[in-house]
């Protein structure tokens, strides 16, 4: 497909919740690359307002009254039902950017790769992290030797976030499981990009504070990997108050990075002083260059970054940690294809 095929670009956004507002703004900003046509939700007054941002776009209730005019959609629905209608979209030949978790469990991930492969339809999963000019700073700064050999990275996310008591969100089978599975796969992402191939690794996870969750509303993940770096991620979802906010350490043997997400600025402590390397506006979600990938990516410009596979085996490292937590043992991380050779994704534990 050419560069002027993919100006326009026919888009459907499906989900028209919280979650669509901000890319409702990104997209506001992508028009010379996409065409939204459609504002898909089962709450009509949803679609209404969304299309309404979009001119020429008209609010539907189904997937199936659109999928024939659309070259791609946007998938922002709530996670039980990222199969079902990625599944209607890719088996159309239908690209999908498909927000994040890719699906509930590995069978239905399994299936939308398949799926993908058969029709031919780009899907990447939207782990927008991977896109924030800041992120991508510090990934640079790491590969670039500054902190010497990596050892330790450590991410905070401290929020609070309470849905209504009936909110999808709230319940285990429909969310998928908690607040790790639910927004701290974004950072088990981002350990095993940075990091490489997990080895073993343990959670612990509590209710206490976020009662209203089924599952849990506050986790602490350790992960050890085959360089011997270790990584750690503490999310929340009950924070009343927080100093560290949403915040990236890499401890190397020459010197320290520290991103600050909210503030916009990553800085490098090393020989006794510390400077700001980049500033960026900690306001904006960057969305906008996921997007840009995302056309990118169907224009044949750049190779998926953010592709289905990748994603699945960074869901099954969390699936290994919930199982391992409910057996109190280690969890073994070996063999999810993150090394040189694929292993089996059969989950496994240590004793």
């Amino acid at each position: 497909m050419d560069q002027g095929a993919v100006m326009g670009l026919r888009l459907a956004v499906v989900g028209c919740g919280g979650m669509a507002q901000l890319h409702r703004d990104a997209l506001a900003g992508q028009q010379r690359r996409f065409d939204v046509v459609a504002a898909v939700d089962p709450v009509p007054e949803r679609a209404a307002e969304f299309a309404a941002a979009f001119r020429g776009a008209r609010p539907v209730r189904e997937v199936s009254e659109v999928v024939d005019d659309i070259d791609a959609a946007l998938v922002i629905a709530p996670h039980h039902v990222h199969h079902d209608v990625g599944l209607r979209l890719l088996q159309s030949g239908r690209h999908v950017l498909m927000e994040k978790p890719l699906a509930l469990d590995e069978q239905e991930c399994r299936d939308l790769i398949r799926a993908s492969g058969a029709g031919g339809g780009i899907l990447m999963v939207a782990y927008p992290m991977r896109y924030h000019p800041l992120v991508l700073s510090l990934r640079d700064q790491v590969r670039s030797g500054v902190v010497g050999e990596v050892f330790q990275m450590s991410i905070w996310t401290e929020q609070y976030t309470r849905y209504a008591d009936a909110h999808w969100a709230n319940r285990r089978s429909t969310v998928g499981g908690g607040q790790l599975f639910s927004h701290g796969c974004h950072y088990i992402d981002l350990l095993v990009w940075l990091l490489g191939e997990p080895v073993r690794g343990s959670h612990l996870g509590t209710r206490r504070g976020t009662e209203w969750m089924e599952g849990e509303g506050t986790s602490n993940v350790q992960i050890e990997f085959a360089s011997g770096a270790l990584g750690y991620h503490f999310g929340t979802w009950g924070a009343r108050a927080t100093r560290l906010g949403y915040r990236i350490h890499v401890h190397g043997t020459s010197g320290l990075l520290d991103a600050d997400i909210i503030e916009g600025r990553l800085r490098l402590s090393a020989g006794g002083r510390t400077r700001t390397i980049t500033q960026v506006n900690g306001h904006d979600k960057y969305l906008a260059h996921e997007l840009e990938h995302f056309a990118d990516v169907i224009d044949g410009r750049a190779v998926l970054r953010t592709d289905a596979e990748t994603a699945l085996r960074g869901l099954q490292i969390i699936w290994r940690l919930y199982e391992a937590a409910d057996a109190g043992v280690v969890a073994d991380l070996r063999g999810l294809g993150f090394g040189d050779t694929a292993g089996s994704v059969t989950a496994g534990i240590i004793g």
